[in-house]
């Protein structure tokens, strides 16, 4: 995995500007620190830091051939495949690296590589021969990639900070940044940043003198499902065995992310038996969940949590046979902030899940001193059908985003009263709810039934996953791991995505299709197990702790022009040990809302 960037300008000479192109890759500098590279042509510029996977002494980039230049991050699960089909047609490589395979692929088939690529991945080209700069995201959108306009051109990065390296762009923020940050609606194309902009999932964005365009290579797509219940189960088996399997190739320590739940152990149970297969019997995979120092005594169930996972991860390494481990951290290390300015710094965003983000951050920093490689079951719940709106009638009924009744504006920020009549939140959600339905792909006689599952599967793997992906992507590559993610694996989600909801929960729990698949590879306890989001802590000194940076937090003056100060007061003033979910969340962001100003010092508009 890696960090790619630089830009094109066709009124000025890129070769005087090396300083500029340099300073762009060095801010990429932890998702790469295992090398890094520049290069410079009359009107465009490509950086690139390195995280070596595969093929540690070759893959050096940005990688050129004929005129064709590439900055590449990702990975590539089809590489084999495609190199033997280039070789056939007469190429010659000089690595064993996915990269070599992009590069040429693009020089055979064009625009068209992106769509025989099969896994996460963000690109730049620059042609030479036709004076043009093709970006490339990935169908689910697991890579970031960000562009806005300068001179002549565009600049792009694999994150915002990249950008603002460059003299023509700077950290600005208007009130529709401010809409489409506090809304909740995770919109792909604008951002948070005045004139940044991301590559859509699935899209191909090209620039050559005639101007910029964009389209989109995949999109989800409305079909028949010809299948049995029988023949779902196994195909959805086959799906996500092929899918697991494929992403264990590296030559770097692999491990795996091992909660306790049926999505992770599924994973984890087949790249533990596929490691088996490469190295031999006795090898073990490496295996890793986390918790906190007070959670077997303080525990308490909330609206996402209904028990401790570490009693569970501990059973699934055991039953698969993994090298487990438990990273117990203590609740009070979460208030650091030093720790919480990572954080803020990776998202380049102020809205996250404070403990949680950082929980997750400091976790992939224990991981990687042992594994550069690490496998996750995101996406399990956006694909099966594993969230309560998913069967839960309200949810099903409501005429708005399923997650915001989840967690309802308990958990949004209070905004200042001025600034919430400028935003008009709630017509934004009204006019965006029904352009995302508009969106949604349908088969002509569905039922209203399925018609309106269609609906909620399309929001939640168009929508609701890309965050969770972005918080994945960040904090990981913030600390140099690779986090890979099967259940992204496009041929999975297309398939599933049509399978009729009966048949997606034929057996009356979420998931059915998963738990089917996991029969015989995963213990009971996790079989059975309700759906358990990720842990937070419940310590009461983490809540005063949080508190008193809040009252911190609002002594600042631009927090106060932001937030509500006499909402989240209410919230200062609750007992810690009585301090409801949805209220900690408030404070989170006012915490991070402050740590984002002081960080990037963004100038805001309204």
């Amino acid at each position: 995995m890696c960090g790619i960037t630089g830009w094109v300008s066709f009124h000025h000479d890129a070769r005087t500007q090396a300083p500029v192109i340099e300073a762009m890759t060095a801010t990429m500098a932890r998702r790469g620190p295992d090398a890094g590279g520049v290069w410079l042509g009359t009107h465009a510029a490509l950086g690139h830091r390195r995280l070596s996977v595969i093929d540690l002494a070759g893959g050096i980039q940005p990688m050129t051939h004929a005129q064709v230049v590439l900055s590449y991050s990702g990975e590539v699960y089809n590489h084999h495949e495609l190199r033997a089909e280039l070789r056939r047609l007469g190429y010659e490589f000089h690595t064993r690296s996915d990269t070599e395979v992009v590069l040429h692929g693009y020089r055979e088939w064009g625009d068209g590589v992106a769509e025989r690529l099969e896994g996460m991945y963000a690109f730049a080209i620059w042609d030479g021969r036709r004076e043009r700069l093709l970006l490339v995201r990935d169908r689910l959108g697991v890579k970031p990639l960000y562009w806005a306009e300068v001179d002549g051109g565009l600049a792009f990065g694999s994150e915002p900070k990249a950008l603002f390296a460059h003299p023509e762009v700077h950290p600005r923020v208007d009130a529709a940044g401010l809409r489409e940050a506090y809304s909740l609606l995770f919109n792909t194309g604008p951002t948070l940043w005045t004139g940044v902009h991301e590559v859509q999932p699935g899209g191909l964005l090209a620039l050559d003198r005639s101007g910029i365009t964009e389209h989109r290579y995949w999109q989800l797509e409305a079909r028949p499902h010809t299948d049995d219940q029988a023949g779902t189960i196994e195909h959805v088996r086959s799906l996500v065995n092929r899918a697991a399997r494929a992403q264990v190739e590296a030559d770097v320590p692999l491990c795996s992310l091992l909660s306790g739940g049926l999505d992770s152990t599924v994973i984890t149970a087949l790249a533990a038996d596929e490691s088996r297969h490469i190295e031999g019997p006795q090898a073990r995979l490496r295996s890793y969940a986390v918790d906190y120092s007070d959670q077997a005594e303080k525990f308490t169930g909330d609206v996402l949590r209904t028990g401790h996972d570490t009693p569970f991860a501990t059973e699934a390494g055991a039953f698969i046979g993994t090298d487990h481990s438990t990273v117990v951290l203590d609740p009070r290390a979460l208030l650091d902030p030093e720790h919480r300015r990572a954080v803020v710094v990776a998202r380049d965003s102020p809205i996250g899940v404070g403990d949680m983000d950082t929980s997750l951050h400091l976790l992939f920093g224990e991981i990687r001193a042992h594994s550069t490689v690490a496998l996750s079951g995101e996406a399990a719940d956006e694909v099966f059908g594993g969230y309560p709106w998913f069967r839960v009638p309200k949810a099903l009924a409501a005429r708005t985003f399923p997650w915001l009744l989840v967690t309802g504006d308990a958990a949004a920020m209070p905004l200042h009263p001025d600034l919430a009549t400028t935003l008009r939140i709630g017509e934004f959600r009204a006019d965006t709810y029904r352009d995302a339905l508009a969106a949604v792909p349908h088969l002509d006689g569905e039922d209203p039934a399925e018609h309106r599952q269609r609906e909620m599967q399309h929001l939640s793997l168009t929508r609701w996953l890309r965050q969770l992906l972005h918080r994945k992507d960040r904090l990981s590559m913030a600390q140099g791991l690779e986090v890979r993610v099967p259940y992204c694996d496009h041929r999975l989600v297309e398939y599933v995505f049509n399978v009729p909801w009966a048949m997606k929960s034929y057996d009356g729990r979420e998931k059915s299709l998963l738990r089917a698949t996991a029969q015989g590879i995963a213990p009971e306890s996790v079989l059975w197990r309700p759906k358990n989001h990720y842990p937070s802590t419940h310590h009461p000194d983490y809540n005063r702790g949080l508190q008193q940076l809040a009252r911190e937090a609002l002594d600042v003056p631009q927090v106060r022009d932001i937030a509500d100060e006499n909402v989240i007061k209410t919230s200062l003033d609750t007992p810690a040990d009585q301090l409801p979910w949805g209220q900690r969340l408030r404070l989170e962001r006012v915490v991070d809302l402050a740590l984002w100003l002081d960080h990037h010092r963004p100038a805001i508009t309204l």
